[in-house]
């Protein structure tokens, strides 16, 4: 009987070692077939900073090999200085960026110096595109593939992070985001980044033309790597999952927050130039302290004009191009500067100076109606109401019929 039972035991075992064989050999075929494990995919979010060229924030594309446990950044957001010609490029809007690939924690040793905030949100991606991608930044990295013409508002690290996204997810990030808008433009977004250097602002608010007030959709507002992440955080895979499957700080903001969103008021840009107007005419028998109070402006006029139209018609900076500030900054008044000068020395500026004065002031009076006939606006509304009533109200009070009886006491 023992032995019976002891025949019918191995007879059981060998059955199951049996089934089991076959099992192993399965499984170790499919893990063969499946190759390694898919790496992981991140956006980096760094916030911005306080030199004038971190204002806009950064972010990159992090790759983590699971199996070696490596976490490589790849950067869109670099430049070579000592390339020819590179200030003239700069100037002329031709610039070359790189895409460079490099161990995470060296790219983020710089945020971490100086007090920026980063964070990375793992993305819920299938396998293969996982791998698609992770092969694509390798590729596009390397020294032969790297360069990419750069466009501050087009083509820049952020929409160069969103296009290989949507390239990996087969167009479905840019399905889901160009048919929606916050109502954010070029310019509000770029003056919001910009508000804590006002020279910076001013710059833009100046320099930028029609183009920049266009209403962006949430695809086109993502060159802000900030307004990616938010865009980011409401995607959906390819799978209906949502995009952003964890995030993680990686490194605490240290310095002053992103800028808030706020509301950009006129009002105050009409009392401050009716208030220096009504300046104006209280000296209108004081002509050689209006001449010596004009001149810089009129100096700063010209220059500012000449650059505006430098950007239109000699640049590819086309986010400056029709700027209708050219007509409230007229390089015009350069002709204005010699009357100045006669004025100050108690000499009459001559005819050519009052017809000057009245062209300037009626191209201000152009720009406002441009602004209320144009079917594409340009938000200019508060130089407008600031200039105009400056430029009509030394029109008025040096035409020629007072400074010629003036200047002669």
């Amino acid at each position: 009987m023992k032995r019976r039972g002891l025949i019918l035991t191995l007879w059981l075992a060998l059955c199951m070692l049996a089934t089991a064989v076959p099992a192993i050999a399965f499984a170790q075929a499919t893990a063969a077939v499946a190759g390694p494990a898919p790496p992981r995919i991140g956006v980096v979010t760094m916030q911005p900073g306080t030199v004038f060229f971190e204002r806009f924030g950064h972010d990159a594309i992090v790759v983590l090999d699971p199996a070696s446990g490596e976490a490589t950044s790849y950067n869109f957001g670099y430049f070579d200085p000592s390339e020819d010609d590179f200030i003239g490029r700069f100037v002329r809007g031709d610039m070359m960026y790189y895409l460079v690939a490099l161990p995470l924690q060296q790219d983020l040793s710089y945020y971490d110096e100086t007090g920026r905030g980063a964070s990375v949100q793992w993305l819920d991606l299938r396998p293969d595109q996982a791998r698609a991608l992770a092969a694509d930044l390798a590729e596009r990295a390397r020294p032969e593939n790297a360069r990419y013409h750069y466009d501050y508002y087009t083509a820049n690290c952020a929409t160069m992070v969103r296009d290989t996204l949507d390239k990996a997810l087969g167009g479905g990030l840019h399905a889901q985001l160009s048919g929606r808008s916050r109502g954010n433009t070029y310019r509000s977004e770029s003056v919001r980044l910009a508000s804590p250097a006002p020279w910076m602002w001013l710059g833009f608010d100046v320099g930028l033309g029609p183009f920049a007030d266009q209403p962006l959709s949430r695809w086109q507002e993502a060159f802000v790597p900030m307004r990616l992440a938010d865009a980011l955080r409401q995607a959906r895979n390819s799978d209906g999952r949502p995009l952003v499957q964890s995030e993680q700080e990686l490194l605490p903001h240290r310095i002053d927050p992103e800028p808030k969103e706020f509301p950009r008021r006129w009002w105050p840009w009409l009392l401050c130039g009716l208030a220096i107007a009504a300046g104006v005419l209280a000296l209108r028998n004081r002509p050689r302290l209006l001449a010596g109070l004009g001149l810089p402006l009129w100096l700063l006029c010209a220059v500012a004009g000449g650059l505006l139209v430098f950007l239109w018609g000699f640049s590819t900076h086309y986010a400056a191009w029709a700027n209708r500030n050219l007509l409230l900054l007229s390089p015009l008044c350069v002709l204005l500067l010699p009357g100045a000068v006669r004025l100050l020395r108690r000499r009459p500026p001559g005819r050519m100076f009052t017809v000057v004065l009245w062209l300037v002031a009626l191209q201000a009076l152009a720009a406002l109606v441009l602004h209320w006939l144009s079917l594409q606006a340009q938000y200019n509304v508060q130089w407008i109401v600031l200039l105009l009533p400056i430029h009509a109200a030394l029109a008025w009070v040096l035409r020629r019929d007072r400074h010629l009886s003036d200047t002669r006491h």
